[in-house]
């Protein structure tokens, strides 16, 4: 199992698709109680359901994790999940740092990396947001407010990634994996992350 997370506009889910696409990840789909964007496809990016469905989900102990993002639900059915780990199949979840923290609890016999995406800057997550289907002002500027919280929870991941160049990012990502795998060797500087994120938030 692979967990990516970011703060909302750090790329997390363009990652996710690249590394399903060339990994031969599954992509774990979540339930949202949200609209779907422009772009979005139902059944295929999430399954979208009204609050009802969702709460029933809840109650009857489906879900893996969820949690309550920018005023909507998100969660992460166990069935599908465990099905294909079963099969020894890999899965890959784009959720947050919530549900990330929930799939670990749990302690499922299966090997997990956590991974958590962060934007070279906090100029360019702004410029990302506002250029993203979010021409709302007041939207991008809660979505500000919630990154400088997010962040705060890089330190429960086992690698964080600075998303500067897409490519290059995802080859890191890439890399980390199958270190992961074969026990190789890691490449990868905590105190520089440390020193970024007391960039990104002071």
């Amino acid at each position: 199992m692979v967990i990516l997370s970011s703060p909302s506009g750090a790329g997390k889910t363009t990652l996710v698709k690249l590394l399903s696409k060339n990994k031969n990840f599954h992509i774990s789909i979540s339930h949202t109680t949200r609209t779907p964007r422009l772009n979005e496809i139902a059944d295929k990016d999430y399954y979208f359901v009204d609050h009802d469905k969702f709460e029933n989900l809840i109650k009857n102990e489906e879900f893996l994790e969820y949690a309550k993002v920018f005023n909507h639900l998100y969660g992460t059915t166990r069935t599908p999940v465990i099905e294909k780990l079963e099969k020894s199949e890999n899965v890959i979840f784009d959720i947050d740092w919530q549900g990330a923290d929930q799939i670990k609890n749990k302690k499922l016999n299966y090997k997990l990396i956590t991974f958590f995406i962060l934007p070279p800057s906090k100029e360019i997550l702004f410029e990302r947001l506002s250029n993203r289907d979010m021409k709302d002002k007041l939207i991008v500027e809660e979505r500000m407010k919630e990154f400088s919280r997010d962040v705060l929870h890089w330190i429960n991941y086992d690698y964080v990634i600075i998303n500067d160049n897409l490519e290059e990012c995802y080859s890191k990502i890439n890399s980390l994996i199958d270190a992961e795998i074969n026990n190789g060797s890691k490449d990868y500087d905590k105190d520089f992350i440390r020193k970024h994120v007391e960039k990104l938030t002071s």
